[in-house]
């Protein structure tokens, strides 16, 4: 008896081992598959001080911090955005690269035959980061003061006024031509490779229209650098109480709204999409996060992976809609 009770003992002894081992092994396991275990890159597909590249900072930032691992932007600039845009498509979905997209994502089949990737099947929606209106602003020596003045001066000067943009297939581009066909006027576009060098050239009397994000834009409104004539929004901005709706102002039933968002590559597991999504739609209710975007014009939004895909589709079958009743065939 005596002999099989210290088996017995020593049988239990083995067994809580062997499960204490199969616990450390399983912890381990956890923590080194736990997300984020290094830096991540969070891919702007624009040039820095643009509209994009504003918001991408602040989520990098808040990111950086609630994950414990340093969120890196770099800009990648170029194409109407596809340089960046097809870089996350082609990365590894792994949660370490991600893109904060803005509305040439859905925009770009519209512009060009080529485009080397496709805005649903290739990306995992995280979240949808803020939305804004953007602003038709002018260079100050252009004499006009209002839209309706903007209108009458292109109709007197058919083809001859030019217009810069962030980009073909931006979305202050197609917001433009939206413009340019509910107005009935015949602007020039002059595309350049982002916001901040064509806002650069407005300001600087080079080109002396531009349809422009609010972030990029309120600091030259404010200076007087710029003249703004009207948001693209339906109801009047809260950054820029004082500029009307483009639909009040002489074009009705105009708008136009740009937006922002964070993707991961297609194939990235759901937990660690989920995990993002989560913690963007937190940072996003932070008073301090809503303060710095609403003071660059931007309204933060935060929701989840999946209102965020409808989005992106919603979005893709009105813009297709725009493009064809404006004419507008890919190059």
């Amino acid at each position: 008896m005596a002999g099989n009770f210290g088996r017995s003992r020593e049988s239990h002894a083995v067994m809580r081992v062997a499960a204490l081992l199969l616990w450390l092994a399983a912890a381990q396991a956890f923590a080194q598959g736990a997300y984020p275990t290094k830096g991540i890159r969070l891919i702007v597909p624009s040039a820095p001080g643009g509209g994009t590249d504003i918001v991408g900072r602040v989520v990098a930032q808040k990111l950086s911090i609630s994950l414990g691992q340093q969120v890196v932007v770099d800009n990648r600039p170029g194409a109407g955005q596809m340089i960046g845009i097809d870089m996350v498509a082609k990365s590894p979905a792994d949660g370490y690269t991600l893109l904060m997209a803005a509305s040439p994502l859905v925009l770009n089949h519209l512009m060009y035959k080529k485009v080397s990737y496709d805005a649903v099947r290739d990306f995992a929606p995280v979240s949808q980061v803020a939305v804004l209106p953007n602003v038709l602003v002018v260079n100050p020596s252009l004499p006009v003061k209002t839209v309706a003045e903007l209108i009458a001066l292109a109709k007197s000067q058919p083809g001859k006024l030019n217009y810069a943009s962030a980009g073909t297939g931006t979305s202050p581009h197609m917001s433009m031509e939206l413009f340019k066909t509910m107005a009935g006027i015949n602007l020039v576009h002059v595309p350049y490779k982002g916001t901040a060098p064509a806002i650069t050239d407005v300001v600087g009397g080079q080109v002396l229209i531009t349809m422009a994000s609010a972030p990029s834009s309120i600091a030259h409104i404010q200076s007087g650098r710029l003249r703004a004539l009207g948001v693209t929004s339906r109801k009047r901005s809260v950054v820029l109480p004082d500029v009307p709706p483009i639909a009040e102002a002489g074009v009705p039933g105009y708008e136009s709204i740009q937006w922002y968002g964070l993707l991961a590559p297609a194939g990235t597991p759901r937990e660690i999409v989920a995990q993002l999504s989560a913690e963007v739609s937190r940072a996003l209710r932070l008073p301090d996060t809503a303060r710095t975007l609403l003071a660059d014009g931007a309204e933060p939004v935060g929701n989840t992976p999946e209102e965020y895909a409808e989005l992106i589709k919603s979005e893709i079958i009105k813009w297709t809609r725009v493009a064809k009743s404006a004419g507008i065939q890919p190059e």
